[in-house]
């Protein structure tokens, strides 16, 4: 029998889940805790076995395959418990015929080499991975869904006049999140709780459940440091050296606190938590090669943890607008992230190392061809972003398919005549699925 859940809100990913499932013998959906991995697998499962049981866990210790059943799709939630289970399904896989045996979920990817030596084939073919992120404001019922990046893509023309985010909206989707559990939040009192309940347990359970040992002991005053500076850091290209000289500015100079080895393992734990997802610098032929950046955009997972970390409030924020418009910034990639997702693409960044100039989001689809994103929070900020955008356009060899200006508050639904740059309020980009 099927998996009953009530009131179960739709997500993008359902629909990607649904062809995976029709096409391969199992799936990883892995992304940060608590953004609906667990209810949406379950949602499309016919069984679950869940690895925090601890019942459950010495069994699959035991012998793996005591746990596998032929009620499928088979749930298993946070496989990574007992990393033998992965070598089990994938043997599995090869003695089944059918299609959609397994749903693993994971909110850690293993890290420790001791753990890893414990899965001895990569699952390829067999196992395809899907990546989940928190929600997006169309998830979360906050988009009038006027246009997609399919339609820009595909050179739809629109002229629409709307009804504008209020500042106070922008600002709150940045301190909540996409968090499930905070759909239909009404208590103004309770803005960004769980962004600071999610640090919290990060700091406090999962890194010393997962990955201290003894040949690495976790210090929670050095990861809160980090992440400190990574807040501050949001929506930049801040170097390994610009966090290292944060902590030691926190710790009030009294010793050397980290080096680069011990803050590239922290790093390494926040992406493995799927906390922390840099945007990768895009690389295309812009005049000299040598002129492109290789550096990762710093961006967390969602932009409700940086806003948690900085102690950033409605007020806060509309009283300090630069950083509000970072933040603004990391909530659109959020969004963008979801949405490549689906078109089975990436989000990159770009940046020209001698002029500074840069795009906030190069959108690549599965075919190679991509779209320029500027992403700003005022109306009175698209011209600058059209200029910007037509100038990189003139620069680069291969052109792209559009060019596009999301605005955070913006009263027109647009495509500028002169440049053909699309200029899209940020409450109208969406999927015209119904979410």
């Amino acid at each position: 029998m099927p998996i009953k859940l009530e009131n179960y809100k739709e997500r993008l990913i359902d629909k990607t889940i649904e062809l995976y499932l029709k096409t391969f013998k199992a799936i990883q959906i892995v992304g940060p805790k608590w953004c609906g991995k667990t209810w949406t697998s379950m949602h499309h499962g016919n069984s679950i076995v869940r690895l925090t049981d601890i019942e459950k866990r010495k069994l699959a210790i035991l012998n793996p395959k005591l746990i596998l059943n032929e009620n499928i799709p088979e749930v298993i939630d946070e496989w990574q418990l007992v990393p033998e289970l992965w070598d089990a399904i994938r043997n599995e896989c090869d003695l089944r015929v059918s299609k959609g045996n397994f749903i693993l979920t994971g909110s850690t990817a293993l890290l420790d080499k001791e753990e890893k030596s414990k899965i001895k084939h990569t699952g390829t073919g067999r196992i395809i991975k899907i990546n989940m992120f928190p929600m997006t404001t169309l998830e979360l019922g906050k988009s009038l869904d006027y246009i997609s990046l399919m339609d820009m893509y595909e050179g739809k023309e629109i002229n629409k006049l709307v009804d504008p985010f209020d500042i106070y909206e922008i600002t709150r989707l940045i301190i909540n999140g996409g968090w499930p559990e905070n759909l239909g939040l009404s208590n103004l009192e309770s803005d960004g709780l769980l962004a600071r309940e999610y640090i919290k347990s990060v700091v406090e359970n999962d890194v010393n459940e997962n990955y201290n040992d003894d040949k690495f002991l976790f210090d929670s005053q050095k990861m809160m440091m980090i992440l400190k500076s990574l807040a501050r850091n949001e929506s930049s290209y801040a170097a390994e050296a610009t966090i290292l000289r944060d902590c030691f500015n926190f710790s009030n100079g009294e010793e050397q606190t980290l080096n680069k080895r011990t803050l590239s393992r922290y790093l390494d734990i926040l992406e493995k938590l799927y906390i922390i997802n840099n945007q990768e610098a895009y690389s295309t032929n812009y005049r000299s090669s040598s002129r492109v950046g290789k550096k990762v955009k710093r961006r967390f997972v969602d932009p409700s943890l940086a806003a948690a970390l900085l102690g950033l409030t409605s007020e806060k924020l509309i009283n300090d607008l630069n950083t509000f418009g970072l933040l603004f910034e990391s909530l659109v990639v959020r969004d963008l992230n979801v949405y490549m997702e689906y078109y089975r693409g990436h989000v990159y960044a770009f940046r020209d190392n001698l002029s500074n100039d840069e795009v906030d989001a190069i959108v690549e689809f599965s075919d190679g061809e991509y779209g320029a994103i500027e992403i700003k929070l005022g109306d009175n900020q698209v011209d600058e972003a059209i200029k910007s955008l037509t100038k990189f356009n003139d620069n680069v060899a291969k052109k792209p398919k559009f060019l596009c200006v999301i605005v955070g508050i913006g009263f027109g639904l647009t495509r500028d005549p002169k440049s053909g740059v699309y200029v899209v309020p940020y409450n109208t980009l969406g999927m015209h699925f119904n979410v």
